[in-house]
């Protein structure tokens, strides 16, 4: 009786950890691995009573239907974890959370329209992630950042129409990819995936199927296949020109900027200015002028007026393009001179030709310069002073200067 009863104690003492709620079957694998085997039970939720221990956890083929937060606290040390073929809709945020081991997660065959993809944060033991047939519509930007040691990720058969650009970049370890029957929509927005594909050693599994749903013209054609000459960066050049505002005051100053911008699609402009005094304005389309910025007026040209422009507008002002691909700015800086005496007393700072082969200021570069580089002088004369170089009347008391870089 003496071992009998050696072996019924230690039964008693190791029982906690092989607890096994009552519809599973539960045993210790090879490797030393506690298997929950629960799929197949009609189980409309997660059971209670699983062990601590746990590292593999079936729950396919049930009815589960949500997933609270609290569903797998009891088996903090998974590694496995197996949902598809169920019914879920909805996972509480912070369900997966906890589980730091877990290398292999299955939520395929469900009805997903989202997931907790705040979780993956915590989750940098994953390696396998299964989210295919589902009605997933989005992946946010940033979701998978992180999963360094993920090596498989399904996302096939949901309802994804378009992907933000760098989805897949920060993870090294992925070796197969699926993206197939989605109803993508093959605009500019996801010309980068073709990029990315050719430049990955990760195999696009289905790549065959991985098709355009829209446009209608290129409905059927591979994703990674959208024609480059449909999809270029913006580019933009910024000009300006002053004058007297006709039926103004006497002295009145208009400043006008206009941006070119060329891109496909066409880019919507934007301003942005910066004042000398230290406001900073965010300029708003034709459409929806803001009360406190009327005298700002934006144009659906490209083209913006500032009438009445006085030394309190001085400042750095900016043109923003923006299309699907990215953005490009291009800068002046703006200040205003006057004078009472005559016209030979004013600066000569004649403009200088550019150096041959140096593209223009606002041209191909595209960036903002720093302070110095891309100012324009308006030299505000009043009426009635004359030239030094033919005595003529300046038109309407208006000069304007500007460096060579604006106009070469």
């Amino acid at each position: 009786m003496g071992p009998l009863l050696g072996v019924l104690a230690l039964v008693t003492l190791l029982s906690p950890g092989l607890a096994c709620p009552g519809p599973c079957s539960c045993s210790t694998k090879k490797n030393g691995r506690l298997l929950a085997e629960c799929a197949y039970r009609e189980l409309r939720d997660v059971p209670r009573g699983l062990s601590p221990n746990v590292t593999i956890l079936t729950l396919s083929a049930n009815r589960l239907a949500r997933l609270g937060r609290s569903s797998l606290a009891e088996a903090p040390e998974l590694q496995s974890l197996w949902l598809g073929y169920n019914h879920i809709s909805a996972v509480e945020p912070g369900t997966f959370a906890h589980l730091r081991h877990l290398k292999n997660l299955d939520l395929s065959h469900n009805r997903l329209a989202d997931f907790p993809w705040q979780d993956l944060g915590g989750l940098g033991a994953l390696q396998i992630l299964k989210l295919n047939n589902n009605r997933l519509w989005r992946v946010p930007r940033g979701a998978l950042a992180g999963l360094r040691e993920l090596r498989s990720l399904w996302l096939n058969d949901n309802a994804l129409a378009t992907l933000a650009r760098g989805t897949f970049e920060g993870l090294p370890a992925l070796a197969q990819l699926q993206l197939f029957h989605n109803p993508f929509n093959c605009s500019c927005g996801l010309f980068w995936l073709g990029e990315w594909a050719r430049g990955t050693s990760a195999a696009l599994s289905g790549a065959g199927s991985t098709l355009c749903a829209e446009p209608a013209r290129l409905r059927g054609r591979a994703v990674t296949a959208i024609p480059a000459e449909l999809c270029v960066p913006p580019s933009a050049q910024l000009t300006y020109l002053s004058s007297l505002a006709r039926g103004g005051p006497a002295d009145g100053l208009t400043l006008s900027l206009h941006c070119s911008v060329a891109g496909s699609p066409p880019p919507e402009v934007r301003w942005r200015v910066q004042t000398a005094a230290g406001r900073s304005l965010e300029i708003p389309g034709p459409a929806a002028p803001a009360a406190p910025q009327r005298r700002f007026l934006a144009f659906r040209n490209g083209t913006m007026a500032i009438p009445d422009f006085g030394k309190e507008d001085e400042g750095t002002y900016t043109c923003v393009a923006v299309n699907e691909l990215g953005s490009r700015e291009v800068s002046l800086h703006v200040a205003l001179a006057g004078s009472e005496g005559p016209a030979e007393q004013l600066p000569r700072d004649d403009p200088q030709p550019g150096q041959p082969g140096q593209p223009c200021a606002g041209g191909s570069e595209q960036q903002p310069s720093g302070l110095g580089e891309n100012l324009v002088i308006v030299y505000h004369v009043p009426r009635g002073v004359r030239s030094a170089a033919g005595g003529r009347e300046f038109p309407l008391g208006v000069l304007p200067l500007a460096l060579a870089l604006l106009l070469c």
